[in-house]
């Protein structure tokens, strides 16, 4: 089973500025550790209601990062720290690369990107519990309708990985979609790309829905 998570697990949370979200790797407080996003969303709701289980959680996003950033630093900021449950939250930053003509933003070298990470992640840490969540945007901002066009197949070859590599699957597209009949698109995230508070509380309420009853 992919109980997640389970005593004295160590998770790992991997992506961009969306799971970034400003964190202060340098301070002693675990909560500044995390971030001000949906990391630390999850990690306190665990924290405060399972005291008892020794759970440990690492955040290391990057802003700006794309999948080819995180296997420049991947030995380091996964295989190193042996995490017991990886998460993982990348795609959004390879499709602003691709609408900004990079040659080298192609949704196949991104789907490649991915399973050469899962590939490596699985060869050193085989026991690990993988999370893959879905990337996801909305029209605002600077985001245009052709964004959501490029981030389809990226989208696709996520939900693709995550049934061949036994990963629980968190679907995020969708999520945003049906809040914005409730809100604007800027009231779950402001710009397109980041989430608000009430869009980073979306997020880390399906995660922990869809995850801990895997």
């Amino acid at each position: 089973m992919n109980t997640i998570p389970r005593p004295n697990d160590t998770i790992l949370f991997q992506g961009d500025s969306i799971t970034n979200a400003f964190r202060m790797p340098d301070e002693i407080n675990n909560s500044y550790q995390m971030g001000a996003g949906y990391a630390l969303l999850i990690a306190a709701h665990l924290l405060a209601t399972r005291p008892g289980d020794q759970l440990r959680f690492i955040n290391r996003g990057i802003s700006g990062n794309r999948l080819a950033d995180l296997l420049t630093r991947w030995q380091t900021d996964c295989i190193d720290l042996k995490p017991t449950v990886l998460s993982l939250l990348i795609g959004i930053n390879d499709t602003m690369h691709a609408m900004g003509g990079a040659a080298d933003a192609s949704a196949a070298g991104y789907a490649r990107d991915y399973r050469k990470l899962l590939e490596w992640t699985r060869r050193e840490l085989p026991e690990v519990r993988l999370v893959l969540c879905e990337p996801f945007t909305l029209v605002a901002g600077n985001v245009t309708p052709a964004w959501r066009e490029d981030l389809a197949p990226r989208q696709q070859a996520v939900r693709q990985l995550a049934c061949e590599f036994d990963a629980v699957f968190v679907p995020l597209q969708q999520l945003f979609d049906d809040a914005c009949k409730k809100a604007p698109a800027e009231y779950w995230i402001y710009d397109g790309i980041h989430p608000t508070a009430a869009g980073a509380g979306l997020l880390a309420r399906q995660w922990l829905t869809t995850v801990t009853a895997s």
